[in-house]
């Protein structure tokens, strides 16, 4: 089975990270492609703009936030495609570039790739 970490994009690559994936619709300020060792850029699983920006600006809860992003996780293909992705991988660490790790959709994603694995 394969184990689900977390980490910022921008704390430094680690050996015990095992295949590393940029879980962020946006390519992080200041991170080099080339030396960033991000094995997958998986955009189709992230929040859609919409609900991105209602969140940051404030128009909705953090709860309204990751019940609809599992929404839109479970409506479409793409998380499917992500899990079988990355199912053969021993552990798989999501990146993010925000700040805020306790509420960042990368835990919403965890949750939802471990139910389809």
């Amino acid at each position: 089975m394969t184990e689900l970490l977390m980490k910022r994009v921008y704390e430094p690559a680690s050996p015990d990270d095992g295949f590393r994936v940029l879980a962020d619709r946006l390519w992080p300020r200041g991170i080099s492609k080339d030396g960033a060792g991000i094995g997958l850029w998986a955009k189709d699983v992230t929040p859609s703009t919409g609900l991105r920006q209602a969140y940051h600006g404030g128009l909705i809860s953090w709860e309204q936030f990751a019940q609809r992003y599992r929404a839109e996780l479970l409506d479409g293909p793409a998380l499917d495609e992500f899990a079988a992705a990355i199912s053969d991988k021993p552990r798989v660490t999501l990146l993010f570039a925000g700040k805020d790790t306790e509420h960042t959709h990368v835990r919403v994603l965890m949750d939802a790739v471990r139910q389809k694995l």
